[in-house]
């Protein structure tokens, strides 16, 4: 299925333009000029910092989770939803992305009111125009958007000078004429009696809300990779110092009358030098510009999820028009939205008292609602990356945790319903019924322990939905089955089995036991009681099985090819390296066996403490590379091409996300030619960014011999890693006999053989 139109928009914009203009012009919107005042002189000085303190929080945690969970896959149109959708699945992405299309709409008439209210408030001869007033800037702004994307946001420039202006004009104004005094500081520091928290909280969310306004321009950005975890912190923490001052500078400017009912006029009257009308342009500006930014983002939100096909009565809207692919039908329909939302509030007019009717305030509350709903989603999304330790999870925003995710959603969801429950409900209703729309199933009623038949009916029915699930190298994880022979003499084997799948993957261990007597079930079952006392002793996660035969090839032959439950099939078959010479020829057959049943080969060679390597007959002169005495710890991988290298790379780096190696450096190794140096150096470089991993990258060239290289410079590294290919019967003997030698006392050594599955790109 194709999930999105290949089409390049004409114009790319990059981190200024396409993320934090549009962004910090959302931010610095209609809450700053029109509301912020009311929320203070109702909250006072106090209340109303703890208000912007949490409402940040939320939203830095939101900030912090786009920021990873957008560095972590190519990110194509659809902001946010886009995000949720391929993180979370389609289910919850669809769910979340109608509602944000809902939020981000409603911004749209949300913004134009507050343009309505300031020009009656500023011209009191218009309020009879009210009413037109919040019509005709719609329908501009429509035509502004269908003709071009480029054109608005270059315009926006313009705006956040104009923004800036006002900001400044009314700020300074509270010292250069004088209103400022820490008398009336003190007497707007604690709130109104009667007041009502999370009423104010909700009438100044949408303040913090504009992040998504940079988001939802994904497809529009040259790099969003960069662009967007950029764009957006930087945004929310201007946002955050600008509002925070204001708190300071109004509460101490104002009294608590004014602030509550003219918060507005306040500001024109504070203005620096009499120039109000910088402060009427800034909010003219303000509104008209996140009015349009979101009129940008609501239609692309609803052209992405149309475009996934998932919901069939939103087709229609997935098509885009000319080369910069607009999505004029969607846009169109969000137009209509708004006109409806407008007709209906200026049919109410201008309040002319606090008791009346607010459209304003109504519309704030539920556009609050919805986002603070898209928010919980967004940290969910990044939550469940993390916490579930997908071996593709490897953001390079690296200033995250799993724990920020869960704060933000929690902190949401417990904000929607304090604001009010009603509402609350509402949204998740709408946000269930299209999730189970999207996907339906059912829960089988089951009796006895009431847990094991709850996780037992989960398993099935995930199993059964795992299995129509088609695979896909992002959320490959490793499904070890480990030949372990008794464990108890091969420890060490299973202790690097365990060290890749810890938390990440399933890992079994199996014994392949040669038994000709008529005892085969009370042999088996004892085999089994010692694998699993293994365990427990050890604490290892491990699934045992045990398998009986007459002989041990034959046995284990089969066993390969019948090992499985549903769709959770082994995809790396572990072993330790033949000792005894005999064992060589069945040994690889093995190998080929394993090779042919399309799974991937893991040979651990070694593992005891190497001892110190003569090295007198190699100087450092010959290597272009200088290696300190004191050396870091390195993983060692020795890289001949991606066949066996994503699996090398992947497994390395789930060997490193556990406290024993969690200091270890993975080094890519390879030889090369003076000729063809530079340009394997930028190969790599390129391979090491894409791969979003943190690795060394050593091109050597030399004269020696690789066993000779080779040997000098792993001689004391931790682990390595080594790939092989396929190996003809006749050069069993040969390979064997060379890789002891290669191999003798060095540190561990896993020989790779892959599948190809493992996608060091996904």
């Amino acid at each position: 299925m194709k999930l999105f139109n290949d089409k390049k928009p004409a114009v790319k914009f990059g981190t200024f333009a396409g993320v934090f203009t549009p962004s910090i012009l959302t931010i610095f919107g209609l809450i700053m000029f029109m509301r912020t005042g009311e929320v203070v002189g109702n909250s006072g000085i106090i209340m109303a910092i703890v208000i912007l303190l949490i409402a940040e929080l939320i939203t830095l945690a939101t900030g912090v989770s786009i920021s990873a969970v957008s560095t972590n896959t190519p990110v194509k149109g659809g902001g946010a939803y886009f995000l949720i959708s391929r993180a979370l699945g389609p289910a919850y992405g669809s769910a979340i992305g109608f509602l944000l299309f809902v939020a981000q709409t409603l911004s749209v008439p949300f913004y134009i009111l507050g343009f309505a209210e300031a020009i009656v408030t500023n011209i009191k001869s218009l309020q009879p125009y009210f009413f037109w007033i919040n019509i005709i800037p719609g329908i501009v702004l429509f035509i502004i958007a269908l003709i071009s994307t480029s054109w608005a946001i270059k315009t926006q420039f313009f705006i956040l000078g104009i923004l800036s202006l006002a900001i400044i004009a009314f700020i300074t104004g509270s010292f250069f004429n004088g209103p400022f005094s820490f008398e009336t500081f003190t007497e707007n520091l604690n709130s109104v009696s009667n007041y009502d928290f999370f009423f104010y909280f909700a009438l100044f969310f949408p303040a913090v809300t504009g992040i998504l306004a940079g988001v939802n321009m994904s497809g529009d950005l040259k790099n969003p990779q960069k662009a967007i975890p950029k764009g957006t912190i930087l945004a929310i923490l201007v946002g955050w110092i600008v509002y925070g001052i204001q708190i300071l500078i109004t509460g101490g400017s104002f009294a608590r009358d004014e602030l509550i009912n003219s918060p507005y006029e306040s500001l024109v009257k504070n203005a620096i030098f009499g120039s109000g009308i910088i402060v009427f342009a800034g909010v003219v500006a303000a509104t008209m510009s996140s009015a349009l930014g979101s009129l940008l983002g609501a239609p692309r939100v609803l052209q992405a999820l149309a475009r996934d096909k998932i919901l069939g009565f939103l087709t229609p809207f997935k098509h885009g028009s000319g080369e910069s692919d607009e999505p004029k039908r969607a846009m169109t329909l969000t137009f209509v939205v708004t006109m409806i939302v407008l007709i209906w509030a200026g049919s109410q007019g201008v309040r002319t008292d606090k008791t009346a009717i607010d459209p304003l305030n109504i519309v704030a509350e539920i556009v609050a609602m919805f986002f603070l709903y898209t928010y919980a989603m967004v940290n969910l999304a990044a939550f469940v990356e993390s916490f579930g330790k997908n071996p593709s999870f490897r953001p390079r925003f690296k200033y995250f945790h799993w724990s920020i995710s869960l704060f933000g959603a929690i902190a949401c969801i417990i904000t929607t319903v304090m604001i009010n429950f009603t509402i609350s409900f509402v949204a998740f209703s709408c946000m269930a019924v299209l999730f189970f729309i999207v996907r339906r199933r059912s829960m089988s009623n089951t009796f006895g322990d009431a847990r094991r038949g709850f996780v037992y009916s989960r398993i099935r029915d995930n199993l059964l939905n795992l299995a129509k699930m088609p695979a896909d190298p992002k959320n490959w994880r490793p499904t070890i089955c480990v030949l372990s022979g008794n464990p108890i003499n091969r420890k060490e084997l299973v202790d690097y089995a365990n060290l890749f799948t810890s938390k990440r993957g399933i890992l079994s261990i199996v014994k392949v036991v040669v038994d000709n007597s008529d005892n085969l079930r009370l042999r088996r079952h004892d085999e089994m009681e010692a694998m699993n006392e293994f365990a427990k002793q050890n604490k290892y996660p491990f699934f045992p099985e045990v398998i009986v035969g007459e002989d041990f090839d034959t046995a284990l032959a089969i066993f390969l090819q019948s090992h499985s439950l549903g769709p959770i099939k082994p995809n790396i078959i572990m072993t330790g390296w033949p000792s005894m010479a005999r064992r060589v020829q069945p040994f690889f057959k093995h190998i080929k066996l394993i090779k042919d049943l399309n799974l991937n080969s893991v040979i651990v060679i070694g593992g005891e403490t190497p001892s110190p390597l003569a090295t007198t007959n190699i100087s450092k002169d010959i290597l272009n590379e200088i290696y300190p005495e004191d050396k870091p710890r390195y993983i060692d991988i020795w890289w001949r091409g991606m066949n066996n290298g994503s699996l090398m790379v992947i497994l390395s780096y789930l060997m490193t996300l556990n406290n024993n190696y969690k200091d270890v450096k993975i080094r890519l190794l390879r030889l090369s030619t003076k000729e063809m140096r530079s340009q394997q150096i930028a190969d790599m470089e390129k391979l090491v960014h894409s791969a979003r991993i943190e690795a060394e990258i050593k091109i050597i060239t030399s004269q020696k011999s690789f066993s000779e290289v080779f040997r000098y410079i792993s001689k004391d590294s931790e682990l390595i890693f080594m790939g092989f290919g396929i190996i003809n019967e006749d050069s069993y003997q040969d390979f064997y006999e060379n890789m002891n030698s290669l191999l003798n006392n060095m540190p561990t050594t896993f020989l790779i053989s892959s599948n190809g599955e493992a996608n060091l790109m996904a």
